[in-house]
């Protein structure tokens, strides 16, 4: 929110408060009266599947007319074959087969964009939190305000759980460290940190809990110290078995591990489990050591080998769609597929492509949302919205009230208000 729309709306409600008594507020105002109701799904548990680099829409859920990278010159388009998905008139690119077949589970908003810029870092950040870089404010990830608003299911879960690297854009910014996040990027080991060493029984643990409290005790609420003692608690209650057994993937059947594919559907695979354990939200990255030689960010060669990374995608996102519906899980868990911006139709002197920000796709999942394969269109190579465009705002309220939190309540930040999202309205069609 701007200045002069804060200015406006505190005027609005200024004047609204000298109203007579059961008039209500005035339109436009701050009012919780005349805010619209926002729909409330059923999810219970959120997985957000990170696709650093970004994913051209193009090339996967947003296919256009057929183009050729290769030719001289090069001609503009969708890249490889578009093919039929199982919801009629719904099209996916070729590398996306298996995804296709389950896209009644499936909608792919075509039509998100931002005005960020096409700088990674900035996008990322903005697409993470629905808000830009401003000021000393560090405002929250959607994982960290999920934790917030749902908490931990049991003792002896995070709320919160990133497979990957950490990174502030995925913090708890202003909301503090309780709200954070337990991270690794060894999906068969698990985090580090959270079992005894060798000879520490729990006797002599809390031994040494005990005296540590006082000198935490003496930390201000609002100092760092503080926020460490709240994370070294929040360890203290997780450490153990009954948290680290989550992490042992070699109690899945081989066959349920082959059908996840190579090490990022083991992460995804994971995530399923946690899932299951009762973990709120999981942070999966797409992190396959730029095996097409650039990762999504597919400029110049890195688009020669791009269909590798889509179908590494479509082989984990279709063995988690199908493996939580067989579970019965599905309807209670939200997939959503991230990424910083999208690419333009048009290819670059190399033969990949630069960085769009004005029309991409981020992908929902599940959820019990009322899927239809896809939302939104865009132009003629995926470039612009032209029907039903979506802010990064929107989508994250889309999200929030999937998971069944009101998207207009207020946070706060050093006893001041903050939106938990930035003025972003769920999109609609998706609830039933």
């Amino acid at each position: 929110m701007n200045r002069r729309t804060f200015l406006t709306q505190a005027a609005a409600l200024a004047a609204a408060t000298t109203l007579p008594r059961g008039l209500g507020a005035a339109p436009g105002s701050l009012s919780s009266s005349s805010v619209v109701a926002a729909p409330r799904g059923q999810a219970e548990h959120c997985i957000f599947i990170w696709l650093g680099g970004g994913m051209a829409q193009i090339d996967t859920f947003d296919p256009k007319k057929r183009g050729n990278s290769t030719s001289s010159p090069a001609l503009p388009g969708t890249d490889y074959d578009v093919i039929d998905t199982a919801v009629p008139g719904v099209r996916y690119t070729e590398h996306l087969a298996q995804t296709a077949r389950l896209a009644e589970h499936v909608t792919a908003v075509r039509t998100v964009n931002h005005k960020l810029g096409i700088e990674h870092a900035l996008a990322t950040n903005y697409v993470h939190t629905g808000r830009p870089v401003s000021g000393s404010t560090i405002y929250p990830s959607m994982g960290s305000i999920v934790a917030h608003e749902r908490g931990a299911v049991s003792s002896e879960l995070p709320a919160y759980l990133l497979i990957g690297y950490p990174s502030v854009s995925r913090g708890p910014g202003f909301l503090g460290a309780k709200h954070g996040y337990i991270y690794l990027v060894d999906t068969e080991s698990g985090p580090a940190g959270f079992t005894p060493p060798d000879g520490i029984d729990p006797a002599r643990s809390a031994a040494r809990q005990r005296l540590l409290e006082p000198l935490q005790q003496r930390a201000a609420d609002d100092a760092v110290l503080a926020d460490y003692a709240e994370v070294q608690r929040e360890a203290l209650r997780l450490a153990g078995p009954g948290f680290m057994r989550h992490f042992q993937l070699g109690e899945e059947p081989g066959a349920v591990r082959q059908r996840y594919g190579g090490e990022f559907g083991q992460r995804c695979l994971l995530a399923r489990r946690l899932v299951q354990a009762g973990v709120r939200f999981i942070e999966v990255s797409h992190n396959l050591n730029f095996i097409n030689g650039a990762g999504w960010d597919t400029h110049n060669a890195g688009q020669v080998n791009q269909h590798i990374l889509i179908r590494e995608l479509d082989t984990a996102l279709s063995a988690l769609i199908s493996d939580l519906q067989e579970k019965r899980l599905l309807d209670k868990t939200l997939i959503v597929i991230g990424t910083e911006f999208g690419r333009p139709g048009q290819f670059d002197g190399g033969g990949g492509r630069g960085h769009q920000s004005s029309a991409f796709s981020l992908v929902l999942a599940g959820g019990g949302l009322h899927h239809r394969g896809a939302y939104g269109v865009t132009d003629a190579l995926a470039g612009k919205p032209v029907e039903h465009p979506v802010s990064v705002p929107d989508f994250h309220a889309t999200v929030y009230a999937a998971l069944g939190i009101n998207p207009a309540k207020d946070l706060v930040n050093a006893s001041r208000p903050v939106p938990i999202t930035d003025g972003g309205k769920p999109i609609a069609a998706l609830f039933g």
